[in-house]
């Protein structure tokens, strides 16, 4: 059974300050649950109306009601499990292979998203500014389908990060050069900027290689795509290059 100051303590790691002071995150589903389980996160305690995962140890496990379920989930339908997992500590990016430079990305669903198709592409690496949404955000971890165990995602200072690299950095614009003619090469930085306002000024200075997807609309009036939508893209291209 579940007690009071539990699902307490659950629901207040909906809210990043606190799971930052706790150490912990939560995942719902069992899709996700069983990813993160067969990763190199740790779990602190799993909450379930079912009897799933049977390789838990009892002692890590709870049974528990609908109702008491849907008090600690995140989700507006809550799912019939709902694990809690310990943050791990951050792993520095390597310089090596494509990273992508996420630049003040504020939609949990896109980082989600963009986490899903780096995992799709073999993309191991994202560099974080200290703006972009928080990785342990419900929102986020459900987005992953759990690409966050695969994908190794860490929050830099983006103008140190970029100033102090070899490789080729390759920023994202509406009046960056045709990414479908343009030489690709196997390594190298992609920056992705704020859904509203793009790459900001601090960080555009250091790209060596602007780029962009072109309009094929007649009238040439949509004003820019979704950043998740836009990084499939060039992910895609970056690959068949």
């Amino acid at each position: 059974m579940v007690s009071k100051n539990q699902i307490k303590l659950i629901s207040s790691l909906h809210q990043k300050k606190f799971r930052t002071a706790h150490g912990l995150f939560i995942a719902e589903g069992v899709k996700v649950i069983g990813e993160l389980l067969a990763s190199h996160f740790e779990l602190e305690h799993l909450y379930t109306t079912e009897n799933l995962f049977a390789e838990i140890a009892l002692s890590k496990k709870t049974m528990v009601g609908e109702t008491d379920l849907r008090k600690m989930s995140a989700l507006t339908t809550a799912n019939n499990a709902l694990a809690v997992f310990r943050i791990p500590a951050s792993a520095e990016i390597t310089q090596s292979g494509l990273i992508v430079a996420l630049d003040d990305i504020r939609d949990p669903g896109n980082l989600g998203t963009i986490i899903r198709l780096c995992d799709w592409f073999g993309v191991g690496q994202i560099a974080c500014s200290q703006e972009t949404a928080d990785l342990y955000n419900p929102k986020v971890v459900q987005s992953t389908m759990g690409s966050i165990a695969r994908v190794n995602v860490s929050y830099v200072n983006l103008e140190d990060f970029l100033v102090n690299t070899k490789m080729p950095v390759f920023g994202t614009f509406m009046d960056g050069e045709n990414i479908y003619t343009t030489q690709l090469p196997a390594e190298g930085i992609i920056i992705m900027g704020n859904e509203a306002n793009g790459i900001s000024k601090a960080v555009e200075k250091y790209a060596t290689k602007r780029i962009a997807i072109p309009r094929f609309g007649k009238l040439q009036q949509t004003e820019s795509l979704n950043v998740a939508t836009a990084t499939a893209i060039i992910l895609s291209e970056f690959r068949r290059k």
